[in-house]
């Protein structure tokens, strides 16, 4: 994790994401992905059913994924619900220090617990929120 991730964010329809805040209440999930990745399309609808359940806070960082507008039709024609940032230039993903997507970042109280990428099953993600709240 970078030194100085930038953790208060604002989603693609303009609403303040403060995950600082979130991951001070229980660990929180950050994805990154993109609308273009193969792998995403296969990763995204678990990472939906995750943020569904609403067990433990989701939000997702859409990289270079076109305009508001374009990842709003994107979000809705796949019926994704997550909250999601949209970083058009990858600056987000790059000031993280990401290198592949999908990645996965697991904060608790700001900090970074975990980190992983690839395709990764519903079990093994709330299996690592939960660790990441116990420990």
């Amino acid at each position: 994790m970078p030194a100085n991730p930038q953790l208060q964010l604002t989603d693609y329809q303009g609403q303040v994401v403060d995950l600082a805040a979130l991951s001070n209440e229980q660990p929180t999930l950050v994805y990154f992905w993109g609308t273009w990745c193969p792998i995403c399309s296969i990763t995204s609808p678990t990472i939906d059913r995750l943020a569904a359940a609403n067990d433990y806070p989701v939000v997702t960082i859409a990289i270079k994924s076109g305009t508001d507008q374009e990842l709003h039709r994107y979000l809705n024609k796949n019926s994704y619900r997550f909250t999601t940032i949209n970083d058009q230039e990858g600056s987000i993903f790059a000031d993280w220090q990401g290198q592949v997507t999908p990645s996965y970042v697991i904060l608790k109280n700001g900090e970074m617990t975990q980190g992983l990428t690839g395709i990764q099953p519903l079990w093994s993600l709330k299996l690592r929120l939960w660790l990441s709240s116990v420990f």
